[in-house]
């Protein structure tokens, strides 16, 4: 029996969590199992609940816990730390390459503006449950933008391997760990080494740290 994607949302505007939900419950093969109107009861509640979501979709912008600012970045550091396998979407207002850099760092495998259509919503939670990262191209155009004049060669103490390259640019084309290994007509088991090798000699978190690490780096460009 194929496995709904479970979807959580924490957003303290009730109006656009209701449409949300709604919008979700009528796509095939997901369905809506937590909500939260703040995020620092978040953590306690994924503890206790029935089910744990698949995929988060968490609001940048959340209320204060008293005088404590807890924001969805606050949200998706406590997250990953807790349920490293639960994908982080963030939903935001802010359009700027600042925010988008910052929460990928924190763990966050997508981005994605509240203004976006909501083909482009389950296209994103499709990406990040099934290849583990989705960022928009507006984003990493802005992305590169900003970093790219930055760093314009790997670390001098940093190698990798042609094989690893060659992954990593098909990563980056969102290709799952099965359609890598049958384009390189290698085991998955091998994909999956070289991925982690990656993870590690990057220092990412993520695929999506991947994907940011191979933009900075000239590995793979925008068209």
């Amino acid at each position: 029996m194929k496995h709904n994607i479970q979807v959580g949302l924490v957003e303290d505007q009730f109006l656009f969590r209701e449409g949300m939900k709604a919008i979700i419950g009528t796509w095939e093969g997901m369905e809506v199992v937590f909500e939260s109107a703040d995020g620092y009861s978040v953590l306690e509640r994924l503890k206790n609940a029935p089910a744990v979501p698949d995929v988060m979709l968490v609001d940048l912008s959340l209320p204060p816990d008293g005088e404590r600012e807890y924001s969805g970045q606050q949200v998706t550091e406590d997250v990953t730390a807790a349920f490293p396998e639960m994908k982080i979407l963030i939903l935001s207002v802010h359009d700027d390459e600042h925010f988008i850099n910052q929460l990928i760092h924190c763990g966050a495998h997508g981005y994605l503006v509240k203004d976006s259509a909501p083909q482009e919503v389950e296209e994103a939670i499709n990406a990040v449950y099934h290849k583990g990262s989705y960022i928009n191209e507006r984003a990493l155009k802005a992305l590169q933008l900003k970093t790219v004049r930055k760093i314009k060669q790997k670390p001098a103490n940093l190698v990798i391997s042609k094989r690893e390259e060659e992954i990593l640019q098909l990563v980056c084309k969102q290709y799952t760990a099965e359609e890598i290994a049958q384009e390189l007509f290698i085991s998955v088991k091998t994909v999956n080494g070289h991925r982690n090798n990656l993870l590690q000699k990057t220092g990412s978190r993520n695929v999506t740290g991947l994907v940011l690490y191979a933009i900075r780096n000239n590995i793979v460009s925008l068209t």
